[in-house]
């Protein structure tokens, strides 16, 4: 099979939910980019089913930093980029019944001196905070600065600014075929190929396979289910309810327009790639945990739907070059954390790709975290 000439590019970025839109927004002005997604649009999977917050303390630790980093950018991001910002206040509540208080005591020290806001709640700061909690959940941490993020706006202005840079993005182009001819990548799709210097892996729950094709280090990138519900009660939510996360991982919720709610049972049910549906027993497991908690009356199921979150084994997110290939980049494996951080990850895999010296705000973090070497021993 021949080669098109005019489909040569230095760099070829498989998927372009918001990890292949952010990191082609970032580094085109650097190399000719082409964005390879598999479906008729962007972000069918996991960007466009997204929970859709932004809170420091989600993902651990060792996410945090990159979260926090996110902020500003999302907030106030250059004009050249978007003329509004993508976060709107929410707030969030963690939350922990009368026989889980060692819960917020452990949840707090986790995150001590990492500049994090917390304040521990009683019940009567549950109360002012969360109407109609029930008896039983008497202790809490809040998180002042939790927002809810305009998903579909941020990924739209990455996807916006990567064609103005020059990114050719090309839909219904799943990737069939990768292997080395003459020291560059060829990429059969559809029956075309693509020559390119160098890959980036931003596939999501589709990542492992990527690089199996690839001949890449066969990182485990599980995709895990996850279950989201929207309900209709009586009394219906309030706008300026915060998100109520429970500590203990059983489940999170926040409020939604028009008065509902919006609910997850927090499952991770380990799935081949796929288009994920929710079952039954989830949206079940949902509706009993949220019943645990809150007293109101669950009117109807409005909506369900379910999404893909990937995993690397250790639950880190892996960016850098692949230590057996070493024109293959990971951006993968960022789990559910994968919106709330975009700014500061693109960034900083912007520097590890191209080799650049770090911009602020990632300056100070930590890639070893991330690299995919720590799974080749």
């Amino acid at each position: 099979m021949s080669i098109d000439p005019t489909m040569n590019y230095d760099v070829a970025i498989v998927g372009a939910g918001m990890a292949g839109a952010s990191i082609a927004a970032e580094i085109a002005d650097h190399c000719s980019v082409i964005l390879l997604e598999a479906e008729d649009q962007p972000g069918h999977h996991s960007t466009g089913r997204s929970a859709a917050f932004w809170t420091e303390s989600y993902g651990g630790p060792k996410i945090q930093p990159l979260t926090t980093a996110s902020f500003d950018f999302l907030n106030d991001p250059p004009s050249s980029f978007s003329e509004t910002g993508f976060l709107t206040k929410r707030r969030a509540v963690n939350i922990a019944r009368s026989d889980e208080t060692h819960l917020v005591e452990d949840f707090m020290a986790e995150f001590a001196g990492s500049g994090v806001e917390m304040i521990p709640l009683d019940r009567s700061g549950i109360e002012a905070n969360v109407p109609n909690v029930k008896p039983g959940w008497v202790k809490a941490v809040y998180e002042p600065k939790c927002c809810d993020i305009d998903v579909a706006g941020l990924h739209m202005a990455y996807l916006r600014s990567a064609k103005c840079k020059g990114v050719t993005l090309s839909c219904k182009s799943p990737v069939e075929k990768i292997e080395k001819v003459d020291g560059a990548w060829a990429i059969t799709s559809r029956g075309n190929i693509i020559r390119a210097a160098k890959i980036i892996n931003a596939a999501g729950a589709w990542a492992g396979e990527i690089a199996k094709l690839a001949g890449a280090l066969p990182i485990d990138i599980q995709p895990m289910r996850r279950t989201m519900v929207q309900l209709s009660t009586n009394p219906p939510s309030t706008s300026d309810m915060p998100l109520v996360v429970a500590l203990d991982g059983s489940f999170y919720f926040k409020p939604e327009a028009g008065g509902s709610y919006w609910l997850s049972p927090h499952d991770e049910t380990p799935v081949d790639p796929c288009d994920a549906a929710p079952e039954e027993w989830d949206v079940a497991v949902a509706i009993d945990r949220f019943q645990s908690i809150m007293d109101v009356e669950i009117r109807s199921v409005t909506r369900k739907w379910a999404g893909l979150r990937s995993f690397a084994p250790d639950r880190l997110p892996v960016y850098g070059f692949d230590p057996l290939e070493p024109d293959f980049f990971w951006f993968a494996g960022q789990g559910g954390i994968g919106i709330q951080t975009a700014p500061a990850a693109a960034k900083l895999a912007k520097s590890l790709f191209l080799d650049m010296e770090r911009e602020e705000p990632v300056r100070s973090l930590d890639a070893a975290y991330y690299n995919p070497a720590r799974f080749a021993f």
